[in-house]
């Protein structure tokens, strides 16, 4: 079966949100058919959008699956909802105990009603690019160009590299 390489996005802004990050990072090595490949460091940055609320914590995870995409979406989902992701609130950028969000899925371009890859925001966001280049500095997504072009692209980011969650 062909093997995808994945990257997934961490990010907790209520609750002990480092532990729940750390968490969520083993219980994604722990999905079936998947094998984690690489974890970023923790970092800290300011929530986006226009709700006040805490900073987040965020973590990319880079892991290879036998997985179709939407297979993995639902194990990812079923790791939210152990942590109490509340969905029903609908708002943009609402403050959340755990977020995990499909980033890219090999060279994969999915636009369904269920799941956008590559994650629509991702070049906007510097609180994924940059755990991402950390994992894989080489990246080149095709499409986008290379990741650390993205890096330097990306909107400014109130952020702070907290501490690696190597294992």
């Amino acid at each position: 079966m062909l093997t995808e390489h994945v990257y997934v996005a961490i990010g907790s802004n209520i609750g002990d949100s480092a532990t729940i990050v750390a968490q969520a990072m083993e219980a994604i090595g722990h999905i079936r058919g998947c094998e984690l490949r690489g974890r970023s460091s923790l970092y800290r940055s300011a929530a986006v959008g226009d709700i006040p609320q805490g900073d987040y914590i965020n973590a990319v995870a880079r892991l290879d699956t036998e997985l179709q995409p939407l297979d993995l979406l639902l194990e990812l989902q079923a790791i939210e909802h152990a942590y109490y992701r509340n969905r029903e609130d609908e708002r943009r950028w609402a403050p959340r105990t755990l977020d995990l969000d499909i980033v890219l899925f090999g060279n994969h371009r999915i636009n369904d009603s269920h799941l956008v890859i590559p994650h629509p925001e991702f070049v906007n966001r510097r609180f994924v690019l940059e755990p991402m280049l950390e994992i894989n500095g080489d990246l080149y997504i095709p499409g986008y160009g290379s990741l650390k072009y993205l890096v330097n692209q990306a909107p400014a980011l109130e952020m702070e590299k907290l501490a690696s969650s190597h294992g």
